[in-house]
Parts: structure tokens; sequence; C-alpha cells
């Protein structure tokens, strides 16, 4: 167990390997306010399944109505709250 590798492998390395390569952005994946403190503000994420399922599709498509509202304002509040200074 070592304290914060978590962090430095997948957070610290990621913006070093960026500027060093000259890249624009670091995608951090989804969630987390953890990662404000990490230098990463919040951004909407997409991905696309197919779920063979009907009952099971149609479960999922609820909920995601819901969480998207959720989302959302998780998003706003975040974006509020980041380290950064507003232009």
């Amino acid at each position: 167990d070592k304290p914060f590798l978590h962090f430095e492998l997948f957070y610290y390395q990621a913006i070093d390997a960026a500027i060093a390569l000259g890249l624009k952005r670091v995608e951090a994946g989804a969630q987390g306010g953890h990662k404000l403190a990490r230098g990463y503000e919040p951004v909407r994420t997409f991905s696309a399944h197919y779920i063979v399922h009907e009952g099971l599709r149609e479960a999922i498509a609820d909920f995601l109505v819901r969480e998207r509202a959720g989302v959302t304002q998780d998003q706003l509040y975040l974006g509020r709250h980041t380290p950064f200074r507003k232009a």
C-alpha cells in the first residue's frame, strides 16, 4: 500500500506527460469532486452502450433521465469551486 500512488500515476503523471508533449488537454475520466484539487475541471463525458435486454435497457434509460439532471447540477456546482481564477 503506497499512499497517493493512484493520484501520482493517474493524474500527476498524465499532466506531466501532456506538458512534455504539448497537449492542450488531459481527460481524467468521469466523476469525482476530488479531481478539482488536482487541477481537473468538471467536463461532460459520454459513452455509448447497447443493452440487449429490453427491460434492462428501459430501466437504464429511465435512470439516465433522472441522473442527467443531477450530473448537470454537480457540474455547475463544482465548476464554481475550481482552484482557477476566472477571466
